[in-house]
């Protein structure tokens, strides 16, 4: 059945909603409220409607070049709550010469605007780019009073400029303690950036002239900055930067929803503070805010709904109710239109009573019910996420339980708005927010079609059937073969190491994960958090919200893995652009395309050490037990470094120096143990870097034939494991002083993955990585969850057989969503169960 008139009536379901979501009193939240450092005081706070005092805010911009006929500057004021392109407002600006334009506009005293510069021609707005291309998400101002905001536009999206630049660089520290502050957002020019653990910013590209350098702090704790800064062409400004730390108070949010909001349903608050939701990314569709990041509220018996949260005083908050996130189900005023409420947070404890005029948006358009079946085979913790297409697929919302219904499980979910477009609507279902990746077969991929409604003035009442959900149509299951397993010493390793690609909602998954790598018998979580290289030349490598986990991101996970009983080790792992070639990774591009002379050796350096050292800090912090440098990614850069190609990279002569350099300064920061991942090569195999010597063991990464033939069995694949540890590995132990290595193996679903290669359909062999969600997938490659889990059964016989091997990982395990897909995670497939069983044993705690 793919849609009809709903058979239950409305009432029915909403009792049943009510059932099921009456008792979801404690919800998970990535931020909780503190439990100690918020400080209560003996008169709280009431907050009221007063109106807030104004400060007029003059804005002076200078554009790169006189406009044409009939075109005008604005400046454009933008709701991150709602999304950035969704409720900006628009502020005309009047000439004061023909490349100056100012104009004065009333904002609340302590607010944080953010904004940008555009320009009206012919009816288009075309808003300002940075000097290399990219889109200039929002400058700040922080209007603690009147003032003046000085601002120069790089470029217009439209037009090619060619401006001189220069570099404002800093750090950033806290005013009381002088400790280097991490995770602080910078931004100048349109450009922003965020601090490292040592609080350093570099801005470069910043067109000549005076800029507004604004430091801010993503979850309020710490006041905003600001200071006019000149940049000189070609020069580096430098700033030091002290911030005052806030002083967090209880708030109270209590709200009354409308009459026909169903009860019991999830209300959650959007705001524009990282613990309110807000991830600082550009997100599907537009959105910045995550619908599984914001807090949810709690029923209370009188109808209302509350939340308490520990939030900085003197904060601008701005923030809004919402059954979805800041856009889809969020609240409207009485004639529709969207709502931002705004207040700073007192010095003493707070509450704030509000009240939601409506849900919907408008008279012309009834809300739509979803209701949706789904297969038996769900894991029963799964969540069904909806997500909505009118302008591009946004942000997926999830669904609410309605429990078994005639022998299927169902989830509901009621859309009150935006519908006041009055035409088509395209949704899709996936399981746990990963739309693109685990989806109704009907509707797979990354842009596909959907199903298809419309608005209309009634209400609709629309029930579907998810006949099977891609990559877990009918879950596979393996028998497992009994061995005779030798149980190790303690120290033995028995780990999974987490895929790196990173988006906002997987933060949500993360405790579950951990969980559920501790029930497979897991004692080692190895986190990959990343930088973002998105240029080689000029080389840019810098964490890039939305794609990078935030500081506070991997704190918590490594928080909630070592509250799951595993021992936590950081592997920092670069992104790169992707290559567009199935057959070349990512790194291999990057490499490709870099200049590689000397200037550009010696940023690539400063910036990696920064990097590592970043990553060292937060494992000390976070109380890891290891961090792991190293990696195939970073081969060009080691002596007598050669290109994936097999070309020299260039690398400069004091390679070895560098590296030294780089692993001296991680151990005086980190005092665990320092581990290096070393790919299983010819080359470095058989020529392995001297440095070598000076880390505490080797974390090898293994993905090498097994076999040539496609008829090889389990046992050819042990015998050639064995091989290749006793011929390969165990002397290059043995050379290095018989420093533990761990085996950490990464090898497709896929037919030929035992090979080495894994054809591309055109006569090449692919890059594994290729075959990793959220990527598209490659219909060339075959399906085969029997050679992923053989692989590991043979690696774990041979590993069993040779007790100078300390460990073994499996790599690549994506967090959000168990899935018998082509890649090398191992989440949900017949190799877990392989771990499942060989794990404890290995580790004494099954006999």
């Amino acid at each position: 059945m793919m849609k009809e008139k709903s058979i239950p009536a409305k009432r029915w379901v909403y009792a049943a909603l009510i059932l099921a979501l009456a008792g979801q009193a404690c919800q998970i939240s990535l931020f909780d409220p503190p439990a100690n450092p918020v400080t209560a005081t003996p008169d709280a706070f009431s907050a009221t409607s007063t109106p807030f005092p104004a400060a007029q805010v003059t804005f002076v911009v200078n554009i790169p070049e006189p406009l044409q006929q009939g075109e005008q500057v604005v400046v454009a004021v933008l709701d991150e709550v709602t999304g950035l392109p969704l409720n900006a407002t628009q502020y005309p600006l009047n000439p004061r010469d023909s490349v100056t334009y100012t104009g004065a506009i009333p904002v609340p005293v302590n607010s944080v605007v953010k904004y940008r510069y555009g320009r009206m021609s012919g009816g288009s707005l075309i808003f300002e780019e940075t000097v290399f291309g990219e889109a200039i998400r929002y400058r700040m101002h922080n209007a603690a009073t009147s003032a003046e905001v000085q601002d120069v536009v790089a470029v217009w999206g439209d037009r090619a400029t060619t401006r001189q630049t220069g570099v404002i660089a800093g750090s950033v520290f806290n005013a009381d303690s002088n400790a280097p502050l991490p995770n602080i957002l910078v931004t100048a020019g349109g450009l922003q950036v965020i601090t490292d653990s040592q609080g350093r910013f570099e801005l470069a590209g910043l067109p000549v002239g005076v800029h507004q350098l604004t430091a801010y702090s993503m979850d309020g704790l710490y006041q905003p900055f600001q200071q006019g800064a000149n940049v000189e062409a070609d020069k580096s400004t430098l700033v030091d930067v002290r911030v005052k730390p806030a002083r967090l108070v209880s708030v109270t949010f209590n709200v009354t929803v409308p009459e026909d909001t169903v009860p019991g349903v999830p209300v959650r608050i959007a705001g524009n503070l990282a613990q309110l939701g807000n991830t600082f990314a550009d997100l599907h569709g537009g959105m910045n805010v995550s619908t599984d990041r914001m807090p949810i509220m709690r029923l209370q018996p009188d109808g209302r709904y509350s939340y308490t949260i520990g939030l900085p005083a003197g904060a601008f908050i701005e923030y809004k109710y919402s059954l979805g996130d800041g856009y889809w189900n969020a609240e409207h005023d009485a004639a529709g239109g969207w709502v931002v409420r705004k207040f700073v947070v007192p010095e003493q404890d707070a509450t704030l009573d509000d009240r939601v005029q409506a849900w919907l948006d408008s008279n012309k358009s009834g809300p739509i019910l979803f209701e949706v079946g789904i297969p038996s085979v769900t894991p029963a913790a799964d969540i069904i996420y909806i997500q909505f297409n009118v302008f591009g697929w946004t942000e997926p919302i999830p669904m609410w339980p309605l429990g078994v219904v005639d022998g299927r499980t169902r989830w509901a979910y009621q859309l009150y708005g935006p519908l006041n477009f009055f035409g088509a609507l395209s949704y899709r279902y996936c399981r746990n927010g990963q739309c693109g990746s685990a989806d109704d077969t009907q509707t797979v991929g990354a842009s596909p079609t959907g199903r298809q409604t419309t608005t209309s003035l009634l209400g609709q009442d629309l029930v579907d059937t998810v006949a099977s959900w891609k990559w877990f149509e009918n879950p596979e299951t393996l028998p497992l073969v009994g061995t005779n397993i030798t149980p190790r010493a303690p120290g033995f390793v028995a780990g999974i190491e987490y895929q790196p690609t990173f988006r906002p909602n997987f933060s949500y998954y993360a405790w579950q994960t951990f969980a559920n790598s501790k029930a497979i018998g897991s004692n080692f979580a190895v986190l990959t958090p990343s930088w973002t290289a998105t240029s080689a030349s000029p080389l840019k490598f810098a964490p890039q919200p939305g794609l990078d986990p935030l500081w506070i991101d991997t704190a918590i996970m490594a928080s909630q893995a070592r509250d799951n009983g595993l021992n936590v080790s950081i592997f920092p792992t670069p992104h790169f652009p992707p290559s567009g070639d199935s057959a070349v990774s990512a790194s291999a591009q990057f490499w490709k395309n870099a200049p590689r002379d000397a200037a550009w050796w010696q940023a690539w350096f400063t910036r990696y050490r920064i990097f590592l050292v970043n990553y060292a800090d937060l494992a000390s912090q976070t109380g890891a037990q290891s961090i792991i440098l190293g990696g195939e990614w970073v081969t060009p850069s080691l002596p007598g470094g050669l290109l994936p190609d097999g070309t020299p990279s260039n690398v400069p002569a004091d390679a070895e120096a560098q590296w030294r350099g780089i692993i001296a300064e991680v151990r005086n920061r980190f005092k665990g143990q320092v581990l290096w991942a070393l790919p299983y090569e010819k080359s470095s195999i058989a020529s392995p870097v001297n440095f070598l010597r000076d880390v505490d063991g080797i974390y090898l990464l293994w993905s090498v034939p097994l076999a040539t033939s496609p008829t090889a069995t389990k046992d050819d694949y042990a015998s050639e494991a064995g091989r290749l540890l006793d011929n390969e590995i165990n002397p290059l132990m043995i050379l290095l002083g018989n420093k533990p290595v761990i085996i950490a193996a990464a090898y497709p679903s896929a037919a030929g993955a035992a090979s080495g290669c894994i054809s591309n359909g055109a006569g090449g062999c692919l890059d594994y990585n290729a075959l990793s969600r959220p990527n598209a997938d490659i219909s060339a490659v075959s399906l085969s969850l029997q050679t992923q889990a053989d692989i590991y059964e043979a690696l774990l016989i041979a590993i069993n057989a040779r007790s100078w091997i300390s460990g073994f990982v499996s790599r690549g395990y994506f967090m959000p969503v168990a899935l018998q897909d082509k890649s090398a995670s191992i989440n949900g497939k017949p190799a877990a169960n392989v771990l499942w069983y060989w794990y404890p044993r290995l580790l004494g705690t099954v006999h």
